[in-house]
């Protein structure tokens, strides 16, 4: 395994969620103790069984059998890979939570009102916090992105964020809508007056570390709570739906696009390309996910009708 592993390296792949998953794996097969020829589609059968309940874990580690065995096969340590016609369970659905544009600006203002203004010790931190929420929801950005940026990041002339790191390692450019750029421009001059020391991030923390994500966290759900949003994900029949996360705002700033593209009588499809750049994607069909649900109360009635289907069942 670690000669795949180092191989899929000099191919240029991540190893890390690889190894993590072939662990797994060897961790199976050494409880097992099997060996080498036992290892046929019947004794991955067993671990399919085995995962009934983590289906998604078991179509992870399908995956990753495959490859190494076929590796294996390339080496001619196997004859051929047992792994080819053992079947995957079917993916579900999932329907992520989505915010609809009025739902988002009454969020922002009770996580604005939330910030404890009285409280010289979490002030700045809870402003920062919710300027990250800010970010999220204007420019549909995910969880960590805001927290990494450096204070150069933002360029206030331009209004523009420059993201680098990300999940697919693709850094970018974007624009800031003027609403965020102004709330950015205030929080800056406040910034300045209250952070000592030289610590580089644009949302300060501790010890000249970036804002813990759990401030974020913290004043999101407090907000959802407050508007009585806390709903709990829920799985009907082969549907997952999402419960309002911090990442819901990055769902909602492309569904509510996509919308608006539409309502002025552009088309979703052709809008995919520009909002795949925005948001960071390596591909469209990442973005394309997006048009799966029109908007907010599109959702709601998905949900609806799912649990109508359920209880008729």
């Amino acid at each position: 395994m670690e000669e795949y592993l180092s191989y899929r390296v000099c191919l240029g792949y991540n190893e890390k969620g690889l190894r993590r998953i072939l662990s797994r794996l060897d961790r199976y097969i050494r409880e097992q103790a099997a060996g080498l020829g036992e290892l046929t589609p019947g004794f991955f059968l067993g671990l399919k069984v085995r995962h009934q309940k983590k289906q998604t874990t078991f179509n992870a580690l399908l995956l990753a059998a495959r490859g190494f065995f076929a590796y294996l096969q390339r080496r001619q340590i196997v004859p051929e890979n047992p792994l080819l016609d053992v079947q995957s369970y079917p993916p579900k659905a999932f329907i992520p939570f989505v915010f609809s544009p009025e739902q988002t600006d009454a969020l922002l203002s009770a996580a604005q009102k939330n910030i404890r203004k009285q409280d010289p010790a979490c002030f700045l931190r809870d402003y920062a916090a919710y300027l990250s929420i800010v970010l999220l929801a204007r420019c549909g950005m995910r969880i960590g992105e805001p927290l990494r940026l450096s204070l150069p990041d933002y360029r206030a002339d331009e209004r523009t964020l420059y993201i680098e790191k990300t999940k697919f390692h693709k850094n970018r450019l974007i624009p800031v809508p003027a609403g965020a750029a102004r709330q950015l421009d205030i929080y800056l001059r406040v910034r300045g007056a209250w952070v000592a020391g030289d610590n580089p991030y644009l949302f300060p923390g501790k010890h000249g570390r970036p804002l813990n994500v759990k401030n974020l966290a913290r004043l999101f759900e407090q907000s959802v709570l407050q508007m009585g949003l806390n709903r709990k994900k829920s799985i009907i029949g082969n549907t997952s739906f999402g419960r309002p996360t911090p990442h819901s705002l990055r769902h909602s700033f492309a569904v509510n696009t996509l919308k608006a593209v539409r309502d002025r009588g552009g088309s979703p499809q052709n809008a995919l390309a520009v909002l795949s750049g925005y948001l960071g994607h390596v591909k469209y069909r990442y973005t394309a996910v997006y048009l799966k649900v029109l908007d907010a109360e599109h959702r709601n009635s998905l949900v609806d009708f799912a649990i109508g289907r359920q209880e008729e069942i």
